[in-house]
Formats: C-alpha cells, structure tokens, sequence
C-alpha cells in the first residue's frame, strides 16, 4: 500500500549480456516492463551505432505494413484485431517478415497497375463512346431539319475529323472535357479561333469514373466546325494542350460497344483478386505490426549497450524497481534459455550512487487515469508523496459539486458502467480511433463523476 502513496524505490543495474542472448533477455524484459535502459553511447551517431541496419529493415517493413493497411481500409475490409499480444520473433524471423511483406507489396502495385490501366482503357472506350452516341443524335437531328435536300453523309476522317462531303472543306473534332474546364475551354476556343468555329457540346448524364483516385467526375462531350487547314491546326493544337484525345476514322460504334461489355468482366476479376489478396492480409496485418515494432523496439534499445573489450559481450545500465529484482533476474534467465546460450546473463546492482533517481509510480487499471491528470500538471520527485490517491476522491467529488444534477448523473453513471462492464471488447476499438480512447482510458473517472453528481443532485435536489 505504501507504493501507491509514494514512488517506487528505483536502483542503477548493470547486465552483462552475451551477443547471442542480448536480443532475446530484451526480449523477455520488454515484456516485463519494468526496466528503463539508459543510453551508453550519447555521443554516437545514429547511422554508426551497431544495429543500425537492423533498425532500417523494420522500418521498410513498418511502410510495406502501412501500405498495406492503406489498401485495406480503401478497400473498406475490416482488421482482424489480435486478441492477445504476440511475442517478439527471433532475428531470423525477420527474412520470412521481410519475403512475405515484398510479395505481398508487389502484389498490391501489380494489380493496382493493371486495374488503373484497365480503368483507364474502359474510361476511354466509354468517353469515345460517347462521343459516338452524341454525334449521331446531333447529325440524325441535323437531317430531320434539312429534310428532303439530301443525306448527309458522315464519316470519321483521319487525325480524328469528320467530314461532310456535302460541305467541301468543312471539318470536324469530337471529344470529351472535364465539365468545370469546358468555360475556360470555350473561351480559349473562341479567341484564338476568331470565332470563326461552329461549338457544339452536351453532358454526359451517368458520372465517370476517375482511374488514377476512384472518384466521380462529370464530362462535356463537344464537337468543333471549322473550314480549312489553318483553323484545323489551331484547334488541334488547343486540344493537344488540353490532352484531349480525338477519334479516329477506322473505330466504329460496334467496335467501342463490344469493347465495353469486356472490359468490365476483366475489371471484375482483377478486383476479385485484390479482395482476396487484401482479405488474407487483413487478417494478420495487426500482428505483424506489433511483431515488426517489437523487433524496432529491441534493436533500438540494443543500440545503447557498449560492447567490452572481446566484442562478445553486450554491457547495459537500467533503473528497476527494487522489488522487482527477482523477477528482472527470472527474465534475464528465460531469455538465456531461449537464446540456448551457455553464459548466464549477469544481473549487478550499483551501490552508492550520485545520478538523479527516476520516479516511477506503480498503477493499475483503476488509478493509470488519476496518474495521467497529475502527471499532466508535473511528476513529482523522486520518493515523493504521490498525490494521484487523493486525486481519486478530489477531482470527481469537485466535479460533482460543480454538475450537481442526478438526472444527467445517472447518465453518466450509466455509460461509465457499461464500459466497465464491456472494457475487454471495447479495448480493441479504443487503439483505431483517439477521442474514444481517451473516453475509454477515463472510464473509471466517469464512473465517479458520475457517482458524485447524483449525490450532489440529491442534496441540491435538481433533476435535469
């Protein structure tokens, strides 16, 4: 009980550690949490420490894991979230690690690849058909009004023209345009045309499909008249600036029509197999981030040992727990025992020392929120009273008196309970989203405050 009222009582260890077993007794320790390593090599740079490769290999892994995780929740495919917290693999785990994550991301950019190229293909058949579609209404309606003068013959000329033969000289360019950039489009048509084009234009009514982001974009479908070689050149060079593709005189409406019954039956099973793909990922993508961030972890720590004069031995300094000496020991014995190192791992205790002693306050569910208010005011001395005990009672039975109400109490007093009640399930959501988790974090703080809120309300006798 005195620990609650007053910080741990911290010594300096040294730990001797053969190379061999220094990864898996930090291993064994982590897991402990109970020790806090400090740096022995301060004034050496990052990129000369020893371990330094092994900590850029976790971090390609942790992108190829982020990316992943990008894909599946853009695929809207639910984490499987790990029910138990898995062990640190050995170091030769890291190369199956680092093999499956490269297939998996080489999947991922494949198929990516060839579902924007197919997207990309279809999105152009179906403008084009468009096109098509809008050109023979305009040129059926053209005929309507012209009436028994004669036929109007068209056809798709060359370099993406369609000329009337009726109409010598007279040519024509079809395309598609993004709908917010026609205005601009038309004006820059007109002036440096002189005007002296003939612009027609209808929406597309179903909104297309962008490639590259998935979005939905709305185009104009616009034909241009113009007579002779000059103008033809100067709109031609206006849609090449604006990336405008033109049809051409040996693609027909069949042609496109066929086409686009295709091309979704490949787009269909191209996005099959990057569900299963991702699926199977979604499923151990949560394990392997705390298996790969475990692994950072250990060689990050690993990188503030000095090595002795044989190279052989790994020498670490840690605060710990006085109390927790004997389980330190036990750890440092199993990870010795994974590593089947025949050196025992060699725990020493620094007597009489000068260096500032950390503070470390022992909590558990209950009081790790009342820790963290007063931790955000300041963390007391060394040995210290802690005040977070106090806190428990204080700072909910002031909220009270300051939300005197029994109704919205019971509210309160209702949620707090029912996260208790479900904190194991509710655990998992908390991690993926940060304003439930501070409310999950607090649960015992609203469980009180709402406690004290309906006391409150009874003696001022306000409900609601």
């Amino acid at each position: 009980m005195g620990s609650l009222f007053r910080s741990e009582k911290m010594t300096l260890a040294q730990l001797f550690l053969q190379s061999e077993a220094a990864y898996a007794c930090v291993s064994e320790l982590g897991e402990l949490g109970l020790v806090q390593f400090r740096d022995l090599n301060p004034d050496v740079a990052a990129f000369q420490k020893k371990f330094v490769n092994e900590v850029r290999r976790c971090d390609e892994m942790e992108r190829k894991l982020r990316f992943l995780e990008g894909e599946i929740k853009k695929a809207k495919i639910p984490i499987t979230v790990a029910n138990d917290n898995p062990a640190a693999p050995p170091p030769r785990a890291m190369i199956d690690l680092e093999a499956t994550f490269e297939k998996l991301e080489n999947e991922m950019k494949d198929v990516n690849n060839n579902t924007e190229s197919l997207k990309r293909n279809y999105l152009e058949l179906t403008e084009l058909q468009h096109v098509l579609t809008k050109t023979r209404t305009f040129f059926r309606d053209f005929e309507v009004r012209r009436g028994s003068q004669g036929q109007f013959d068209t056809q798709i000329a060359e370099e993406g023209g369609i000329r009337s033969d009726h109409l010598p000289g007279l040519g024509m360019l079809a395309g598609v345009i993004s709908r917010e950039r026609f205005t601009g489009f038309e004006r820059m048509l007109w002036r440096v045309c002189h005007g002296n084009v003939f612009l027609r234009h209808a929406e597309i009514e179903s909104p297309l499909e962008d490639p590259s982001t998935g979005y939905e974009i709305h185009k104009v479908v616009f034909i241009i008249f113009f007579q002779g070689e000059q103008l033809k050149s100067r709109v031609k060079r206006i849609l090449d600036g604006c990336n405008k593709q033109n049809i051409s005189n040996n693609t027909t409406y069949s042609h496109f029509s066929t086409g686009q019954y295709k091309k979704p039956k490949v787009l269909h099973q191209t996005q099959e197999h990057r569900l299963r793909a991702l699926a199977l990922a979604a499923k151990n993508i949560t394990v392997w981030f705390i298996k790969v961030r475990k692994i950072k972890a250990i060689y990050h720590i690993l990188n503030c040992f000095n090595l002795d004069v044989t190279r052989n031995c790994l020498i670490a300094e840690c605060w710990c727990p006085v109390l927790d000496l004997d389980q330190i020991q036990h750890a440092l014995t199993r990870g010795t025992e994974r590593s089947e190192s025949s050196v025992p791992s060699i725990l020493h205790v620094v007597e009489n020392i000068d260096k500032d002693h950390p503070t470390y306050n022992r909590v558990n569910k209950f009081t790790t929120a009342f820790q963290s208010i007063v931790n955000a005011y300041g963390v007391a001395d060394y040995r210290e009273v802690n005040p977070a005990p106090y806190t428990i009672i204080t700072f909910p039975f002031l909220f009270g008196v300051m939300f005197g109400d029994a109704g919205h109490g019971i509210i309160m007093l209702l949620f707090a309970i029912w996260m208790c009640v479900r904190e194991k399930k509710l655990a998992a959501s908390s991690k993926d989203n940060e304003m439930w988790g501070t409310i999950y974090s607090g649960r015992y703080v609203i469980l009180l405050m709402g406690l004290f809120s309906c006391y409150s309300g009874l003696i001022y006798n306000d409900v609601y």
